[in-house]
């Protein structure tokens, strides 16, 4: 029985990690933040695996963790990090100079805000999560959930008004 539950937590990890670190990616704005707060989430999750694998609930409980952990990292304050300069994107082969673009422009856009605001707009528009449930998640009320998207989204099209031709068609930028 601890084996099968072992193996479990491992495929869910291989399989679940990818799409995690994205989601966790959006909420920091820095990928080694990224890996910690998914390491972390994880850690959690495997403490829990035995219950969360019987309700089939695991891969919302980890975000959960997640976003938790994001907030009381908000919390405890940070010390500001500042990169040399912009690196570039990884590339696959042909020409992705425009999607590379639009890319570098969304990410410099979100890390100009505040880490709450980015939270909010990753839950409502990258996970596609309702006020009430980023409420939730946040710990926060749907008040606060509605002011700081619509503050987000002003400061969005104030610093890159070339991301307002911008429509997210299943979680991908077209």
């Amino acid at each position: 029985m601890v084996d099968s539950h072992a193996a479990e937590f491992d495929s869910f990890v291989r399989f679940r990690s990818p799409a995690l670190l994205r989601a966790a990616y959006l909420l920091t704005g820095d990928q080694h933040l990224a890996e910690d707060l998914v390491q972390s989430a994880l850690a959690r999750t495997h403490r829990s695996w035995r219950r969360l694998h019987d309700s089939g609930n695991a891969e919302a409980y980890t975000r959960k963790v997640m976003y938790h952990l994001q907030v009381a990292w908000w919390r405890r304050g940070k010390v500001a990090e500042v990169l040399p300069g912009e690196l570039p994107e990884r590339g696959r082969g042909g020409d992705h100079s425009g999607s590379s673009a639009l890319k570098l422009s969304l990410r410099a856009a979100l890390l100009k805000l505040s880490d709450k605001q980015r939270a909010v707009l990753v839950l409502r528009f990258f996970e596609d999560r309702t006020e009430a449930e980023a409420a939730e998640v946040l710990g926060v009320s749907v008040g606060t959930v509605k002011s700081q998207t619509a503050k987000a989204l002003a400061r969005l099209r104030a610093i890159a008004p070339e991301l307002s031709d911008l429509h997210v068609v299943n979680g991908a930028a077209r």
